[in-house]
């Protein structure tokens, strides 16, 4: 499968994850394009697409939780933020992506947000 082929693939799968949880790709197409090529290599190398943006810690639970799409598993802090950490996955309302801030885990226990696994 080329680069490309393969792009489409895990953007068409992972849309069918993300829809249903209030999320969809970044209009920024520059950048979807770019995090899905780091996807892919990342898939290569380590054989899953690791979110680009988290180091993994090599130990499964953990990094089962940051292959992408990772929104089931921190759905409190994306929904807070509108956005998933490397900003490929933007909630639906969201036109300007770049308006977006990061919040820590730490920062939305303290609002009382909720649990953060």
């Amino acid at each position: 499968m080329s680069g490309e082929e393969h792009k489409a693939t895990l953007h068409y799968f992972f849309e069918k994850i993300v829809d249903p949880l209030g999320f969809k790709f970044t209009p920024d197409e520059e950048l979807a394009d770019f995090l899905l090529e780091q996807e892919i290599k990342l898939e290569q190398t380590v054989g899953a697409p690791y979110c680009p943006c988290q180091g993994r810690t090599h130990e499964r639970r953990h990094d089962m939780k940051i292959v992408c799409p990772c929104i089931p598993y921190h759905q409190e802090q994306f929904n807070a933020m509108k956005r998933c950490w490397c900003g490929l996955f933007v909630h639906k309302d969201v036109t300007d992506p770049d308006a977006l801030m990061q919040i820590s885990e730490t920062d939305l226990r303290a609002r009382g947000e909720g649990h953060v696994d």
